[in-house]
């Protein structure tokens, strides 16, 4: 079979500077904003003509982090507690034979910048910041809902949420303009799920801060935040 070669048109920017954290899909932190910045040969605002028309994008990126000489058939899905393998088809797993990921985020604006051309800013994005894109396609309600899907597996644990307790004076730290980000990312359990320990402290990196928190009995407690360089 012929070899096909892609290249990336473009790179996202985010807030999430570690995959520990980001949420698990797209539309898991509706707030969470990122820049789609295209590259130098796709500055071309033809390229974009009436993608205003659409709420929401499909965009096809490259699992950067996740490449790997060799693929397993079978992986293990962090949301069954990593104990119980599934088949890589039916995953959405980074690791697979080709790193390609899938995302639908809601297209805020275009927006024109005098250095980078057109740049596309979306919201409810789940891409580590610096994640090469391959591809834009517009979302179609016509065709992409389908009332009668079921999601098997995934199912179950689709509404788990945490509850989180930010400090007001820890709070502040953050811009106004992240927090609710940074919020709805935590309450979307960035821990592995085998991990259970409510005296362990874990570190998520957020733009330019660390944030930790314990998690106990559903509950996760911000105990610092630390503005890094």
């Amino acid at each position: 079979m012929k070899e096909l070669i892609i290249r990336p048109i473009a790179v996202i920017h985010t807030d999430f500077k570690e995959k520990f954290g980001i949420p698990r899909q797209s539309g898991r932190a509706p707030s969470a904003e990122g820049t789609v910045v295209f590259e130098p040969e796709f500055r071309v605002p033809e390229a974009l003509k009436e993608i205003e028309g659409f709420s929401h994008l499909w965009l096809i990126f490259d699992f950067s982090e996740a490449h790997r000489e060799e693929w397993s058939p079978t992986v293990r899905p962090p949301r069954l507690g990593g104990n119980r393998r599934v088949g890589v088809f039916a995953s959405r797993s980074p690791f697979r034979p080709n790193p390609l990921g899938l995302s639908c985020v809601k297209l805020i604006r275009v927006e024109h910048t005098p250095d980078r051309g057109e740049v596309l800013i979306v919201s409810g994005c789940d891409l580590l910041d610096g994640t090469p894109i391959f591809d834009i396609k517009p979302y179609l309600p016509t065709a992409d809902i389908r009332a009668d899907a079921v999601g098997g597996y995934a199912d179950a644990p689709a509404s788990y949420r945490l509850e989180v307790v930010f400090p007001e004076e820890l709070l502040e730290n953050i811009p106004a303009d992240k927090r609710a980000a940074l919020l709805e990312s935590l309450a979307d359990d960035p821990r592995p799920s085998y991990q259970n320990d409510p005296e362990r402290v874990y570190s998520m990196r957020y733009g330019s801060f660390d944030v930790r928190f314990t998690v106990d009995k559903g509950v996760l407690r911000v105990t610092e935040t630390e503005q890094k360089e």
